[in-house]
């Protein structure tokens, strides 16, 4: 299978998720809008485009006929189908539920920079952003790294096994280094499990190639993660 991944070509956001997981098995894929012409064919998708399901906004992965979209829906039919899962359901419900947690999660790191919504630029809203990035950073940050680090107990998300939620969740620790150093210094002490699990998939063969090559696109201003130095309490 050749598959066709259709996110923003400047910026990893919730596309990088899914680029993570074909990139670590190794599976063919054409980041589509990185193309010549490629944005303009993501949005003839968005503007009613082929199919009898039509994606509301990217990432979607275009497998065959078949047009998946959300992040989390896209990794549940990927990682059976690449050995990203075990086969038992019950592995697959919890590892589709954490990846759940990880949307959550996702959204909590937007609004730190976008409190009052992505129609308002940064600049309009920086009293509110202060607030409630220091909340996130005191409160809801630690507690989300508690969760995880609690269930890493045996190496892995899912015990012993490797799977695509510990791609997640390297990508969303990369992410809070790159958007809130200061902060993820000042708790990376309290959970070493976390940290050694982001070295391990960051050293993974695939994976650290993937890092080092162009189609890793940077971290940078436009994304979900973003650094506002102001905001790093």
């Amino acid at each position: 299978m050749h598959y066709e991944l259709y996110y923003w070509p400047s910026i990893q956001g919730r596309g990088e998720f899914v680029r993570l997981a074909l990139e670590d098995t190794g599976a063919a894929y054409d980041d589509v809008a990185r193309l010549k012409a490629g944005v303009p064919a993501l949005t003839r998708f968005l503007q009613g485009g082929p199919g009898a399901y039509p994606p509301f906004a990217p990432p979607f992965l275009k497998a065959g006929k078949l047009v998946i979209a959300q992040t989390a829906n896209i990794l549940q039919w990927l990682a059976p189908r690449h050995g990203l899962v075990p086969k038992a359901e019950s592995a697959r419900i919890w590892a589709h539920q954490l990846q759940l947690t990880i949307s959550d999660w996702l959204v909590e790191v937007h609004d730190t920079h976008h409190p009052m919504g992505g129609a308002f630029y940064y600049e309009d809203q920086k009293p509110e952003s202060r607030r409630r990035a220091a909340h996130f950073t005191a409160e809801r940050l630690p507690k989300f790294l508690g969760y995880f680090e609690r269930l890493l107990a045996n190496g892995y998300l899912l015990g012993r096994t490797f799977s695509y939620v510990d791609l997640s969740l390297f990508q969303v620790l990369a992410g809070l280094r790159y958007a809130f150093p200061r902060a993820m210094e000042r708790l990376a002490p309290k959970h070493p499990r976390s940290v050694a699990l982001h070295d391990r998939v960051a050293s993974r063969p695939r994976v650290a190639a993937y890092l080092a090559s162009p189609r890793r696109i940077a971290f940078n201003q436009h994304g979900i993660f973003r650094h506002y130095p102001e905001l790093d309490a």
